[in-house]
């Protein structure tokens, strides 16, 4: 059975969707099997990696309208396949709430390719709402991209809260897998700052890897490759492959 992570954060432009395409990227190169979910509307795991956001998506196949099978597509890396995301999804959160099992939906989607897989990353919407919790009830870890500024440590403790409610009831086995920081900048005091708070609250969750502002990973998604094809030499490139190493060196 694959691992399931899914990569939530409630504020936009922190670094998610670029995170869960690189390090699932070089999980790839690692010789494992990765399949990414694009879970947001606005499809940017899917441009992020060349592939097209034609039908069928992940709307189609949680609808039961498509098959894995002819949902999944394929990369320019050998081992890293993708389930595109549309602007139809966006709708998806108004249809399921008045259905049995809302939270579920996600989970049984993927579950008759979950043994296919060593790893799928889900890539969710910058919200707490239904799409969101999907992930997270699909999903076997959370990992936690943070931006180093004040107001991030606000919204990761009501993240924290949201995954506390989650493991309660919908989903028992969900764990933290970690917090890491993007966009770090080593020039800054509040940075630091940030960094010296989040380990000292939640220490052994931090992972050592921090990435840094680099121009390369914003231009990487409109030439649809992850780092590692774009540009293996930057040091974003460098960042993300040891990030990656340290996802897969926790099990």
């Amino acid at each position: 059975m694959g691992k399931v992570i899914v990569f939530v954060n409630q504020k936009g432009g922190v670094g998610k969707t670029t995170s869960a395409i690189n390090i699932g990227a070089y999980i790839a190169e690692a010789g494992k099997k990765v399949l990414l979910v694009d879970f947001d509307s606005q499809g940017n795991m899917s441009s992020g990696v060349g592939v097209n956001k034609k039908k069928p998506t992940i709307y189609e196949l949680m609808a039961g309208q498509s098959s894995a099978d002819e949902t999944i597509k394929h990369t320019s890396l050998p081992d890293l396949d993708v389930i595109s995301a549309s602007i139809e999804l966006s709708g998806a959160a108004i249809e399921l709430v008045d259905l049995e099992n809302r939270e579920f939906y996600l989970k049984n989607a993927l579950a008759p390719v979950k043994d296919r897989y060593d790893y799928i990353l889900i890539d969710c919407p910058p919200s707490l709402g239904l799409l969101t919790l999907n992930g997270l009830v699909a999903a076997d870890e959370v990992l936690v991209p943070m931006q180093c500024e004040f107001f991030a440590l606000e919204g990761l403790t009501l993240l924290l809260q949201t995954v506390k409610s989650v493991q309660g009831g919908l989903n028992k086995d969900l764990k933290i897998g970690g917090i890491f920081f993007t966009m770090y900048d080593s020039r800054t005091k509040l940075a630091e700052a940030v960094v010296k708070e989040v380990i000292s609250y939640f220490k052994d969750y931090v992972f050592n890897t921090m990435i840094p502002r680099n121009i390369k990973l914003s231009e990487a998604p409109s030439h649809g490759e992850p780092i590692c094809l774009y540009d293996p030499s930057c040091i974003g490139a460098k960042s993300y492959k040891k990030l990656a190493e340290e996802v897969i060196n926790r099990g």
